[in-house]
């Protein structure tokens, strides 16, 4: 190991949030983050941009309460691409849709697409001119049916190549549905690089086993590409293993972790659970903590006053605890429904997750700020295919760990073989405050 690499490792992950913001312009971030646009008065961006970066990325242990709703502040990053007020453009080739101006993320309708059997939906559009080569895309989505379903949006260049990205699970609770924004990373691409400044159809497909689907799409948009690609490692529930274990490992690479452990189980000196000491160690070393919280899904409440009260107490813990990363949260379960998330701004900016077993990642500027994805960290082969695509197409891979002899989480000697792998790739392991720099710093319209 070269001498001096932990140390240029750490500092890369430390002020990871600086650097993109560097890459980004300082401009396109003063617009993104107070709305303004030419001709506005150059104090009043100063200060909106001020207390916009104090509110998500301040030093310290963060207030109790949110200054601003991450989700309508960051609601449509990037540009316009289609909007789908116009249907001509598109086919049904597989499947039912059609337009409804009922569910409607913005504008005057959406597109509703409809499986009545196991049969998957397919609906596609020309793409004939334009140039996708350094974009990525995103979407607003709504379903009734979130079970065994995944979203690819499949681009088709004039030779037959492809490329797909896809949301490979969504573990948003019906019945109690929302919109929510997508902006999956690549899962797979053909033997033969598809050429994307010679695009031929944009696919959207909707794949599930069930007896019927029911899903809208809504205001398809673009975005650049980020400089470079980045890993997210992800430990839940604060286990010992951890400490013992990776934590050393990870100090050897100079990887800053997530940790996301359950204030009962420390409060309650759990055996296999780290302890409070024990996690301010580890901030002090460059790991990030964040918000688990009570370890029940938290769809499963009845009112929003109880909702409300699990977050506002769960985070109290955490503020108590002198715990930087308190901002962001890690749903137990990966639960979630349109009640939570709305209850869920008050106290987060950014969070997630729709968890899959399969490689499962993220553009870095178009992700709905609490509905992020990741992958399971259960197999090192699916996690160094996650890191590969995230260093080849510049995008993000947030992979997830509890214990090496849990059945989610590879071994121990796999895992430093992991590590090893992220470290020869073109990637830098970034904390929630890397990638949160990252979606906050595009200019938005």
């Amino acid at each position: 190991m070269p001498p001096n690499r932990t140390t240029r490792r750490r500092v890369l992950a430390l002020s990871g949030a600086t650097a993109a913001a560097g890459l980004a312009g300082c401009t396109d971030r003063l617009q993104s983050l107070t709305g303004s646009s030419d001709g506005d008065d150059p104090s009043e961006e100063e200060e909106g941009e001020t207390t916009s970066r104090a509110a998500a990325l301040a030093d310290g242990v963060p207030s109790l309460e949110t200054e601003y709703n991450s989700r309508e502040q960051y609601r449509q990053p990037g540009a316009s691409f289609d909007d789908f007020s116009n249907l001509d453009d598109w086919e049904v080739v597989q499947g039912s849709g059609e337009a409804d101006e009922d569910v409607v993320f913005d504008g005057d309708q959406s597109l509703k697409l409809t499986s009545d059997n196991s049969e998957n939906v397919i609906a596609q559009r020309d793409l004939i001119g334009e140039d996708f080569s350094e974009t990525d895309l995103s979407f607003a989505i709504r379903t009734t049916t979130p079970q065994n379903i995944t979203i690819n949006l499949r681009l088709v260049d004039q030779f037959g190549s492809e490329r797909v990205y896809s949301l490979r699970e969504i573990t948003y609770r019906a019945p109690d549905v929302g919109w929510f924004r997508s902006s999956p990373g690549v899962f797979e691409e053909s033997e033969f690089e598809p050429a994307m400044d010679s695009l031929d159809r944009l696919e959207i497909q909707v794949l599930h086993s069930m007896d019927e689907a029911e899903v809208w799409i809504d205001d398809l948009r673009t975005h650049e590409k980020p400089e470079q690609g980045y890993v997210m490692l992800v430990w839940d529930d604060g286990t010992s293993d951890y400490y013992e274990t990776a934590s050393p490992l990870h100090d050897e690479y100079g990887f800053p972790a997530v940790q996301a452990p359950v204030p009962r189980w420390v409060e309650q000196g759990r055996e296999g659970v780290m302890s409070i000491s024990q996690l301010q160690e580890r901030q002090a070393e460059g790991d990030q903590i964040v918000v688990h919280g009570t370890h029940t899904a938290i769809h499963e409440y009845e009112d929003d006053e109880r909702t409300e009260n699990r977050l506002r107490q769960d985070k109290q813990w955490f503020i108590n605890n002198e715990f930087e990363g308190a901002d962001y949260i890690v749903y137990p379960h990966n639960s979630y429904d349109r009640s939570s998330l709305e209850q869920k701004t008050g106290y987060h900016y950014c969070g997630g997750f729709n968890q899959a077993g399969n490689v499962n990642t993220t553009s870095v500027y178009g992700f709905d700020p609490l509905a992020l994805p990741r992958t399971i960290g259960h197999d090192v082969d699916i996690a160094k295919r996650c890191v590969d695509l995230a260093a080849e197409h510049n995008q993000c891979t947030i992979l997830n760990f509890h214990e090496f002899e849990a059945n989610n989480t590879m071994p121990e000697d796999a895992y430093e073989d992991l590590l090893e792998h992220i470290d020869d790739a073109d990637v830098e392991v970034i904390t929630f405050d890397g990638l949160w720099e990252l979606r906050t710093a595009q200019h938005y319209e």
